[in-house]
């Protein structure tokens, strides 16, 4: 992991395209501006993870129905 040490308005930039600014620390929060291409997805990593969990059971699901679907057999 990198680490690097901001202060209030310096930002950082990711490749070309991505800048993070930070912009205010109150306490133990620190708020953080992103500058992305709209074709970049950008989530909070509880929620990306709960998008990755909920991909991963609708995957399994569809699986299920699949098989159900295959060894379905007409009259």
């Amino acid at each position: 992991m990198l680490v690097l040490t901001r202060k209030v308005t310096e930002s950082l930039k990711i490749g070309e395209d991505i800048e993070l600014t930070v912009l205010s620390v109150e306490g133990d929060q620190v708020k953080i501006g992103i500058k992305a291409p709209k074709s970049i997805e950008i989530h909070r990593k509880e929620i990306y993870i709960a998008i990755q969990e909920e991909n991963s059971n609708a995957a399994v699901q569809g699986i299920g129905v699949l098989n159900h679907l295959k060894n379905f057999k007409k009259d």
